[in-house]
């Protein structure tokens, strides 16, 4: 198949788009870079057969390209990321993110045969409901998880108004090799491998015994490709992606200071943080035939190692 990605320099595009082309797949990555992975020049150079489109995936020709029929399946990956600068950046992140993304979806609508939109667990806010089901009631409570809801809402609009096939996949804290940590924005993962590297001190945000449903890329990954896969119709419906397991972020600090030395900082808590997530992802696993290839402890070894940070002596 003929498929594009949006946001294909970036740390999740990226991989999928490796594997997609792996696969035998004909490939477009359109990004911005943005927050594309620092090393993406390289990237592309061990993956000729990936078309990379430096700009924004908007944009009149990428627009045209879809509108003519080129792509069979669009995964909708770009996005200005990250809660707290949402937050710092209403406007602009709303821009990107959804304004932008409604004129992806006029392009595609007709003219492709699946839209896979990269959806978030931010978009439940504070679940009271651990695991947490697709049916669980949204209560965004950053911008970042409002558009993510709002873009979901208008995806089953569009499903039902112009007979679209798409599908939300409601990714829950990803993280693995390729994700790099230099950012005030960056991961608790792939920010504390970051900082082991260059011997610099750890921070904690808040108490530290909030917990994610840690999800390594090949989990994304996987997911994506089913959904691509998938025999019957979607009509917008909503999946988790995760593990279905939950990991706080003292117990990931404790297992790093088991290998390494460092000092930790202890923060305030991000505005719009959420204390706990937890996926159900039992739907996932009916409609996909989903099951996590790589869980939490095995995902963080191979994260360590692809950093090659050494550990302490003692």
């Amino acid at each position: 198949m003929n498929v594009l990605v949006t946001g294909g320099a970036g740390f999740i595009g990226s991989n999928l788009s490796a594997e997609l082309a792996r696969l035998g797949h004909e490939v477009t990555a359109v990004d911005n870079l943005s927050s594309a992975r620092t090393d993406h020049e390289q990237f592309f150079k061990s993956h000729s057969d990936i078309e990379l489109v430096e700009g924004c995936f908007a944009s009149t020709s990428i627009l045209s390209r879809i509108s003519s029929g080129e792509f069979d399946v669009v995964f909708h990956n770009a996005a200005i990321p990250r809660v707290s600068y949402s937050v710092e950046n209403p406007s602009e992140t709303t821009n990107a993110n959804v304004a932008k993304t409604v004129r992806l979806l006029e392009a595609c609508r007709g003219n492709i045969r699946r839209f896979v939109f990269a959806s978030s667990s931010s978009v439940y806010g504070g679940a009271d409901v651990l695991p947490t089901p697709p049916s669980h009631p949204k209560d965004p409570k950053s911008p970042y998880a409002w558009q993510k809801s709002c873009m979901e809402d208008l995806i089953r609009l569009f499903c039902s108004l112009y007979d679209m096939d798409a599908v939300c996949l409601r990714y829950f804290n990803v993280f693995g090799p390729g994700q790099f940590g230099d950012s005030p924005y960056s991961t608790a993962v792939s920010a504390w491998c970051h900082a082991i590297k260059h011997g610099l001190p750890l921070r904690s945000d808040g108490t530290g015994e909030q917990t994610r449903d840690m999800c390594y890329i090949d989990n994304i990954v996987s997911a994506n490709i089913l959904a691509m896969n998938y025999d019957s119709r979607f009509s917008g419906q909503c999946l988790n992606v995760a593990c279905e397991s939950r990991v706080s972020n003292n117990e990931i600090l404790a297992a790093l200071s088991e290998k390494f030395d460092f000092k930790v900082n202890h923060a305030p808590p991000r505005p719009g943080d959420v204390m706990h997530t937890l996926a159900d992802i039992r739907e996932t696993k009916w409609f996909l035939g989903y099951e996590p290839l790589v869980h939490f402890w095995e995902g963080l070894e191979k994260t360590i190692e692809w950093w090659g940070l050494e550990q302490s002596s003692d």
